[in-house]
């Protein structure tokens, strides 16, 4: 305080700095201030600013990740469910989007994670036929280690004329400067057909489309099995005479 003192009569005497400086050094050694600080006391004295305390400055602002808030969110994540929007969240309760993933993550113990894509949904009778299966299955391959390549068995899809990439996929990797890649965001074709495959171990067996308009009953896929039959005759003619082989539904 008292070398403030000091610069600011040197000041009003119309020392110049770097004299001010040397002067404070040579008064106060090590303890001086620098020449960077002495310049901002000269700039805060030419701006007529005679306090030689510092400023006062303002109280870090309080959290807003208090257990209100906390209680609140996870109030919200009961009522809506998992897929709670955090930007949302953070508008409604009127706090920082960064506050409310830190209440997410260490207060709830909550994770982000993607859903992951399974081939079917399968109902409790099913899941429960399949358990019962498992058995007869795991004796079948014991008797037999070559029971899974005798298997053919199909599945039914559709098949669209236009299923453009998300935009994930086709991102791309540009320059600093270089602009954001466009896309232009295609509707999905309602052109479909539903395609009918069999296959076994070592490849696709049968493959064909459903003609437009063909109801698939149980005539149509007679006319299917007899298809497939003549199909493995005479791709898998070795399986087909000796009758070695079995369908599996999906």
């Amino acid at each position: 305080m008292a070398e403030i003192i000091c610069h600011k009569i040197l000041f009003h005497s119309r020392f110049n700095c770097e004299r001010n400086t040397s002067i404070g050094a040579n008064a106060y050694g090590n303890e001086a201030l620098n020449r960077s600080n002495v310049s901002g006391w000269y700039s805060r004295f030419r701006d007529e600013k005679e306090l030689v305390e510092d400023d006062e400055r303002g109280a870090r602002p309080k959290s807003t990740r208090t257990e209100v808030n906390i209680a609140a969110f996870a109030d919200l994540v009961k009522k809506n469910g998992r897929r709670i929007a955090s930007r949302t969240t953070a508008e409604s309760l009127n706090i920082p989007k960064t506050v409310v993933l830190r209440i997410l993550k260490k207060d709830l113990g909550k994770r982000k994670l993607c859903a992951r894509f399974v081939p079917h949904s399968l109902t409790p009778e099913q899941r429960e036929d399949r358990v019962t299966s498992c058995p007869d299955i795991i004796a079948m391959a014991d008797a037999d280690k070559q029971c899974f390549n005798k298997i053919v068995t199909g599945v039914e899809t559709w098949c669209v004329a236009c299923d453009p990439e998300t935009k994930r996929q086709s991102s791309e990797w540009v320059g600093e400067t270089s602009p954001r890649p466009k896309k232009l965001k295609f509707q999905r074709s309602r052109i479909k057909a539903m395609l009918i495959i069999f296959f076994d171990s070592p490849d696709v067996v049968h493959k064909e489309f459903v003609p437009d308009g063909k109801t698939v009953n149980t005539e149509f896929y007679k006319g299917v099995m007899n298809r497939l039959l003549k199909r493995i005759h005479r791709v898998r003619p070795a399986a087909f005479c000796s009758g070695d082989f079995f369908f599996v539904a999906r």
